[in-house]
């Protein structure tokens, strides 16, 4: 196990899934730019990042993918469609490198056939992921760049901390707007003492400013987080 495990693969182990499921972890590295699943092809393989954050990403004819949804330590890529059997709707990739608990879909699939814990705990883990797109979605369309940029910046605190190893173009791309935008949100934030910026690097300075600069949808986020966990097998779903 590393030293900063994975929420949910913790969960599931503390459940009661450690001789099940643990013989069938490995390790592997997460490289930036890897390519986890493309537009409707099947997931053969279930992520759980202890570092690092993976994307999910929707491509445009144009060129230009639009994220939908981020997954971290808290969370699994794969997990779902293991169960099922169906294909990713998105193209997944590696945003920022780490490491990951590995574990083959098939084997997964036939464990949860006889521990319907770890069923409960991916499906409650889904519902919270499928709210953070839907959240999205909404902040998208409704919310100025510079609040997108700072709940950008406050969900990859929570995944890697206060020092982010991002360029201001991968930002642009990763809430849909042109890098200019992006530059003109920075620069204000930076001027506030909020956050730092250097060339491919991000310093958050000031959570709580941070916080009051995003919107209400980061917010709106972790108040759900914590009622789907308090409702979860044991309320161990981080």
């Amino acid at each position: 196990m590393a030293d900063n495990p994975n929420e949910l693969l913790a969960s599931v182990l503390d459940a009661g899934g450690r001789s099940r499921l643990g013989p069938h972890i490995r390790a592997a590295p997460l490289e930036q730019g890897q390519v986890v699943a493309e537009p409707l092809e099947r997931i053969d393989q279930v992520y759980f990042p202890y570092s690092g954050v993976i994307s999910f990403l929707v491509p445009l004819t144009d060129g230009r993918l639009v994220q939908t949804g981020v997954v971290g330590r808290d969370g699994a890529v794969g997990a779902l469609q293991a169960l099922d059997g169906k294909v990713s709707p998105n193209k997944i990739v590696v945003q920022v490198p780490g490491q990951a608990a590995v574990v083959q879909a098939e084997r997964l699939a036939e464990i949860v056939q006889d521990f319907p814990v770890l069923r409960s705990l991916i499906l409650s883990y889904e519902q919270i992921f499928l709210s953070e797109v839907q959240q999205s979605a909404a902040c998208n369309a409704v919310h100025t760049v510079q609040q997108r940029v700072s709940r950008w910046i406050l969900r990859m605190n929570d995944l890697v901390g206060v020092n982010l190893a991002v360029t201001q173009d991968l930002l642009a791309e990763m809430i849909a707007v042109r890098r200019t935008s992006v530059t003109a949100a920075a620069v204000s934030l930076q001027a506030a003492e909020i956050i730092r910026c250097k060339r491919g690097h991000i310093q958050i300075l000031d959570i709580e400013r941070l916080r009051q600069s995003s919107c209400e949808c980061y917010q709106s986020l972790e108040d759900y987080r914590h009622v789907v966990k308090g409702s979860a097998p044991n309320g161990v779903v981080q």
